[in-house]
């Protein structure tokens, strides 16, 4: 196997364009060329070949890339198709360079996300395998019973994702509030494991992702210190990814 040859999905990411994911959907939209043809997804490229984006050569240039944490606020979307999303989480931050978030928060919830030009480091922190903690504060309609708290901790059926979700840390902060610790991401799954239980969730917060933890205003971000940085790329392993810290930067 030639090992210069790699799927255009890879290419994609490794040069900071987008995900892995994201980069199958644009091939899969017919938004990708290579040498001016539509591919099919899985296709080698060669070193020679032209890959572009909507009509935009997308070339393999050697930068540093970025690492943002951002406090989303309510109704802002975590997606990167500004095209059907006006509340959409690129044209709210509008930052200088192409970004994408690390994983997504559901448009009613708030709290930290992760964002970054880096395609490689997504699936790291967001594989399940890796048992990477996110936590959240939780606010629901009612009293929090003991048994919602050991119920909750177990794991929960979810019959709609055909799933029990794993066992995970939850702690009664008061009468209506709740700190949970997940190490997966299922869709919408705090707010169903709450439903199963007959509770409604009224307002959702996350406060950490692995070593980063909220310290921002609702709607500012900040880039990674050098410090975080490290330690993530510790927890994530294997991360060869050069990193420069930058200043700190908030949305006028």
């Amino acid at each position: 196997m030639d090992e210069s040859l790699k799927r255009i999905n890879k290419y994609l990411s490794e040069v900071g364009y987008c995900s892995r994911r994201e980069a199958d959907k644009l091939i899969e939209a017919g938004r990708v060329t290579v040498n001016g043809n539509i591919p099919e997804k899985g296709t080698k490229l060669s070193p020679d070949d032209e890959v572009h984006v909507d009509g935009k050569l997308i070339s393999n240039s050697k930068k540093a890339f970025v690492y943002l944490a951002f406090n989303k606020p309510v109704g802002i979307v975590c997606t990167t198709d500004t095209r059907v999303e006006k509340d959409n989480i690129i044209d709210f931050i509008n930052y200088h360079k192409r970004i994408f978030p690390i994983g997504r928060l559901d448009k009613p919830s708030e709290g930290l996300i992760l964002l970054t030009d880096d395609g490689d480091i997504v699936n790291k922190i967001l594989r399940a395998s890796n048992n990477h903690e996110k936590e959240y504060v939780v606010t629901v309609d009612k009293p929090i019973s003991q048994t919602f708290v050991e119920r909750m901790s177990k794991g929960i059926y979810l019959q709609e994702l055909e799933q029990t979700t794993k066992p995970c840390i939850v702690r009664k902060l008061n009468s209506n509030k709740f700190k949970i610790i997940l190490t997966q991401g299922l869709n919408r799954q705090i707010r169903r494991m709450c439903s199963h239980l007959n509770y409604e969730v009224k307002t959702l917060k996350r406060v950490r992702i692995m070593n980063i933890t909220l310290d921002l205003p609702v709607g500012n971000y900040r880039e990674l210190t050098k410090e975080e940085f490290a330690e993530l790329s510790k927890l994530i392993s294997d991360s060869t990814k050069e990193f420069v810290p930058r200043t700190v930067k908030r949305r006028r």
